[in-house]
């Protein structure tokens, strides 16, 4: 990606956010030009589900790792901030209990299980909302790449990893709300979350993270790692064989995409209001893939206008139609695949080049990476 486009995203990015959120705080709400508090609201959650997209496409597009189970990173970044959240209503529950969620009163829970503590505080949730899913997915990358699982092997795996999530926190004796979840949240750092200025700032924190994780995928696959990485999607074997460690760089992109999964769950529940289970179905992981797809894997810009684009049709598609999304969805996935197999970014890279394909990928990129590297 060039620089210029690199900045173009960024300013349009910042930019829109920032004016959408002066029109929403500095317009009279009878103003044609005032944007409503419920569509910060919205943006803000397509904003996470790009940071979803984005990290996707970190180990898909550049790491050649299908994962059919990032939703499950983006989830427990999610619960974190989900159980500061409930910690911060405090005797203002349904119960009154200042010690106990609502839910564990509910079910006779007598106190707070170990599992909670440290909840209270912001950072300490912040800290466990990168933490967990990172050490989750350093654990699971290191089992499966050093013992070499690729390909649909590898996919079906993370799959099966994210739907046995979903079967704990489902659980009622797991402490996390069952099948319910958790939700009727109040404040966030001590303030109201139902404030327009608050949506605002959480809808604005969400854009700077975006970028922030944008300009960090940008630094690191146009580095030397980045090139290696690119020769391990394309002829792993190859690569081995020249001395580097697949292993150890696909574990290094892997870890990197869960904590920027897991930041964007973090910031997708006080805009939400609630977190169960659900977030968790492989459905969900399967539908950040789409989002990749249609904006273009590898491209880093394409997943961020993908994730928008088809989140924004969903919107309109489900209160129309809500019965026939999932076909509209699987529909547009082949015809990406069959039509448009480099998304909407490639689509229009090639019109750019005045019809021209764009380059295929070197004939041996492992040399590439390592003529780089020795470089």
């Amino acid at each position: 990606m060039s620089r210029i486009a690199s900045i173009l995203t960024l300013t349009l990015l910042l930019g829109g956010a920032a004016l959408m959120a002066a029109l929403n705080l500095l317009t009279d709400p009878g103003s044609a030009w005032h944007v409503p508090t419920y569509v910060v609201s919205l943006t803000g959650k397509y904003l996470c589900y790009a940071i979803l997209a984005l990290s996707v496409d970190l180990v898909w597009g550049f790491a050649g790792i299908l994962s059919l189970g990032h939703a499950a990173f983006f989830a427990l970044g999610g619960y974190a901030m989900g159980m500061y959240l409930m910690r911060q209503i405090g005797a203002r529950g349904v119960y009154a209990n200042a010690n106990l969620p609502d839910f564990m009163v509910f079910l006779n829970w007598d106190s707070l299980p170990w599992y909670w503590w440290g909840f209270g505080s912001f950072p300490f949730a912040l800290l466990m909302a990168l933490l967990v899913p990172g050490l989750l997915a350093m654990a699971f990358g290191w089992l499966a790449f050093r013992s070499r699982v690729t390909g649909v092997y590898l996919s079906i795996i993370t799959q099966a990893l994210t739907y046995a999530l979903l079967l704990a926190f489902f659980r009622n004796d797991m402490g996390f709300g069952g099948n319910n979840g958790l939700t009727d949240f109040k404040d966030i750092l001590g303030v109201p979350l139902q404030l327009d200025g608050t949506r605002c700032a959480l809808f604005l924190a969400s854009a700077i993270v975006l970028a922030g994780c944008f300009l960090l995928s940008r630094w690191l696959v146009r580095s030397r790692y980045g090139k290696v990485l690119i020769a391990v999607r394309d002829t792993e074997s190859r690569t081995r064989f020249l001395g580097y460690r697949p292993e150890a760089y696909k574990l290094v992109a892997w870890t990197v995409s869960a904590v920027m999964a897991g930041l964007g769950g973090a910031l997708y529940v006080p805009q939400v209001g609630i977190i169960n289970p659900g977030e968790f179905a492989p459905a969900n992981s399967i539908e950040a893939v789409v989002w990749v797809a249609v904006g273009g894997r590898g491209t880093l810009v394409g997943p961020i206008l993908g994730a928008i684009l088809v989140n924004l049709g969903k919107t309109v598609f489900t209160g129309a139609l809500p019965e026939l999304w999932l076909f509209a969805l699987g529909g547009l996935f082949i015809l990406v695949t069959l039509f448009l197999p480099r998304g909407i970014v490639g689509l229009f890279a090639r019109r750019r080049s005045g019809g021209v394909p764009l380059p295929a990928e070197p004939s041996s990129p492992a040399e590439a990476a390592a003529r780089e590297a020795a470089s």
